[in-house]
Formats: structure tokens, C-alpha cells, sequence
């Protein structure tokens, strides 16, 4: 499996489609060698493991089980991501501790910022379709 930087703003993955199922397309990514010299690997999860799916909404091409296919993968949705996923989340946490323990106890202060996660994370999940059309991932043929 290989793994290079075409632009400044586009990376291509190769991997081997594992699933079809109606319009999205399953493709196994294979343990990636620039892992190792990554800086982000701790927070990235693709380091973690030898192979890692990723479900991609295909309506275009057809493609058929165990074909080689490109991934394309923009710089910039690696950093939406990592906001709404990491940074958003610790601002959100951090600003509840500090407004709360104003007003309540330090333990409450504490519960409470913890617990602002849960709305977060739950209206994270009522929009993962509108989520997956915003950070588009692109699959092409293996040439």
C-alpha cells in the first residue's frame, strides 16, 4: 500500500474496496509507512492498527470487490476534523468549567463541564450524514 503527497493540498492512499453496499463503498487502507515520521500519528487512529476501513459515498464509478482504488484525502478536512473532534470539544469543556465555577460548587463546576460532551457529541451524531457530505473523500481507480 503506498502513500504519497500529489499537491500541496491533496493526499492519495491506496487501498483494496472490501465492501459495496448501495452508494458508499468500503475500502480496507493498509498500514501506511510515513506513519512512523508523522506528527499527529498519537491523534490520527490509521497509525494504530495494520488496516483500518473507511466508508466512502461513491455515486459515479462502479467498482467491484477486491479492486485496487486510489483514496484521495484534502489536507484541510484533516483539520476540520481535528477541530470538531478535539479542539472544539476542549474549548467547550474548558469554557463550562470556568463559567459554571462562578456560580456552583467546584465539583458540580467540574460534572458539568464533562456533561456539556453529551449534547455535543449526540448533535455530532444527528448530523453525521450532513458530516460525511462535508468532508468529502474521494475514491478513484488504481491506475
Amino acid at each position: 500500500m503506498s502513500y504519497q503527497l500529489t499537491s500541496k493540498d491533496t493526499f492519495f492512499h491506496s487501498g483494496i474496496i472490501s465492501k459495496i453496499k448501495g452508494n458508499s463503498v468500503i475500502v480496507s487502507l493498509g498500514q501506511n509507512i510515513n506513519c512512523e515520521a508523522c506528527h499527529a500519528k498519537g491523534v490520527c487512529g490509521i497509525s494504530e492498527s495494520s488496516t483500518k476501513e473507511i466508508e466512502i459515498i461513491n455515486s459515479i464509478d462502479s467498482f467491484k470487490i477486491n479492486e485496487n482504488v486510489n483514496v484521495v484525502l484534502k489536507k484541510s478536512l484533516g483539520l476540520k476534523a481535528v477541530f470538531w473532534a478535539y479542539v472544539f470539544p476542549f474549548i467547550l469543556m474548558f469554557s463550562t468549567l470556568i463559567i459554571t465555577n462562578v456560580f456552583f460548587k467546584e465539583w458540580l463546576a467540574g460534572l458539568a463541564s464533562i456533561f456539556v460532551l453529551l449534547p455535543y457529541y449526540f448533535i455530532l451524531y444527528l448530523l453525521q450524514n450532513k458530516l460525511k457530505r462535508a468532508f468529502k473523500i474521494s475514491i478513484l481507480k488504481y491506475n
